[in-house]
C-alpha cells in the first residue's frame, strides 16, 4: 500500500525476485540482438571507411559504446519514455514507480541502469560478490527492492493482479433507497466475506442449519446497521441488501482512486498493447 502527494492509498503489489528475473532475461535477451545490431553497424562502417580512417577506430572504444548504450541507454530511455516499463517489464506486467507511487523520470532511471552496471547485471565491479549482495538485498528487502532501487528511490509493482471470481448479489427490489442511507462502517471485510459465502453457497446447505446460520449472520450484522431495515424485511434479502451496498460504494470509491492513480501515474493497470 502506498499513499501519494495527495494522500489517496493505492494498493500495489510489489514484484518478487522471480517476476523480475524473467523481464530481466527478456531484456537481455533484446540487449544482445541490440548489441549484436551495434557490432554488425559497426563492421560495415570499417568495410566502408578507407583504411586510413578505419584504424582510428579502436575496437575497445567502440566495446565501451556499445555496452554503455545497450546495458544503460536503453533501460533508461525505454524506461523513461514508458514511465517505467522496459520490454521485458511489459511482457511480464512490471512497472517501475516511485516509492511515492509517482511515475519515474529520466533520473530515476538512469540512476537504476547505473548502479545495474556497475554492481548488480551485468556487475563490473567484482560480479560473483556484488551478485550475491544484490541478491541478498532483494531478498530481504519486504517490496523486493534491488540496490538500484534503493539508490533511486523506486520499487518494482505488478500492473495486473489476479481477482478471484464472486457472486455479487444485486440490490433487491425495495432496499435501495433505505441502503443508500444506511451505516455500514461497523461491518468489516471479515464479515462481509461470511456473509458473501453464505449467500454464495446457501443452496449447499442443508435445513436447519441454513436457516441458522442465516439467522446468526442476520442477528451480528443487523446490529452493526443503522438504521434498521423496513419492516417485514426477509433476512435473507437484509443480507444481500448490504452486500450490494457495500459493493456500490467500494466501486465508487475505486473510481475516485483511479482517477487521481491515472493523473499522478498515467497508464498504471492497462494491459500493454503488445501483450493483447
Amino acid at each position: 500500500m502506498l499513499t501519494t502527494a495527495e494522500a489517496v492509498e493505492i494498493d500495489v503489489r510489489p514484484a518478487r525476485l522471480g517476476s523480475r528475473a524473467l523481464a530481466l532475461m527478456v531484456d537481455i535477451a533484446i540487449q544482445v540482438m541490440v548489441g549484436g545490431f551495434l557490432y554488425l553497424l559497426y563492421f560495415v562502417i570499417l568495410q566502408l571507411l578507407p583504411f586510413e580512417y578505419s584504424t582510428l577506430i579502436l575496437p575497445e572504444t567502440v566495446r565501451l559504446i556499445v555496452i554503455a548504450i545497450v546495458v544503460v541507454g536503453y533501460p533508461t530511455v525505454m524506461e523513461t519514455l514508458t514511465n517505467g516499463r522496459s520490454l521485458g517489464k511489459a511482457v511480464m506486467g512490471l512497472r517501475v514507480i516511485r516509492e511515492d507511487g509517482g511515475p519515474i523520470r529520466a533520473r530515476h532511471a538512469f540512476t537504476r541502469a547505473l548502479i545495474g552496471l556497475a554492481v548488480e547485471w551485468p556487475g563490473l565491479l567484482m560480479p560473483l560478490l556484488t551478485w550475491a549482495g544484490s541478491l541478498t538485498t532483494m531478498l530481504a528487502s519486504r517490496r523486493g527492492r534491488r540496490l538500484g532501487d534503493l539508490a533511486a528511490g523506486t520499487l518494482v509493482v505488478h500492473e495486473r493482479r489476479p481477482v478471484p471470481w464472486n457472486l455479487v448479489p444485486g440490490m433487491p427490489v425495495g432496499l435501495a433507497d433505505w441502503a443508500s442511507t444506511a451505516d455500514l462502517s461497523a461491518i468489516d471485510d471479515e464479515l462481509a466475506e461470511a456473509v458473501r459465502q453464505f449467500a454464495a453457497r446457501s443452496h449447499q446447505l442443508v435445513e436447519p442449519y441454513r436457516t441458522m446460520l442465516g439467522q446468526g449472520l442476520f442477528s451480528e450484522v443487523a446490529a452493526k446497521v443503522s438504521p434498521e431495515p423496513p419492516p417485514g424485511t426477509p433476512p435473507w434479502l437484509f443480507l444481500v441488501a448490504v452486500l450490494a451496498e457495500r459493493r456500490r460504494r467500494s466501486a465508487a470509491q475505486l473510481a475516485a482512486t483511479r482517477t487521481v492513480t491515472q493523473r499522478v501515474l498515467p497508464g498504471f493497470g492497462e494491459i500493454p498493447a503488445t501483450s493483447r
